[in-house]
């Protein structure tokens, strides 16, 4: 496990590009963090880090956003889904096979299907206006 403290959106962000040299195809980031906490940031940090090309933002009404770079980026937001049909009409399994990177967005909501020893959870709490606190623990890199 890793822990870490973010003053700023930057901050969260350089943490996240850090993370991303220690991806690998496939791997999945189950985000968990209250509504304003910095997932969405701490992803434009992976997206960077993995040289993906375009922008990145929350993919909240699209439900999956595919960032092409280096390593595949997918970002999910799971907020809306609250059954195993929601998440089959998502095409979540299908991208588990892409070769990609997922990072999902409200995680809790699928947590029945995501096998905890190959995941690796993001936990972000705001512990002040600007100020995170970031633990990153399991996939056996962390």
């Amino acid at each position: 496990m890793q822990q870490f403290h973010s003053a700023s959106v930057q901050e969260t962000e350089a943490i996240a590009k850090a993370v991303a040299s220690k991806l690998s195809p496939g791997d999945i980031l189950a985000f968990r963090g209250d509504l304003g906490a910095g997932k969405t940031a701490f992803v434009r940090g992976l997206f960077e880090g993995l040289g993906c090309r375009g922008e990145a933002a929350s993919p909240t009404f699209d439900i999956v956003h595919e960032y092409p770079g280096r390593i595949p980026l997918y970002h999910f937001d799971m907020y809306r889904v609250h059954t195993f049909d929601d998440l089959y009409s998502t095409g979540f399994f299908d991208y588990m096979d892409q070769g990609g990177i997922l990072a999902i967005e409200w995680s809790e909501n699928i947590e029945g299907v995501l096998e905890e020893e190959q995941t690796i959870f993001i936990d972000i709490e705001k512990t002040g206006e600007t100020t995170r606190s970031i633990r990153i623990d399991g996939g056996g890199k962390f």
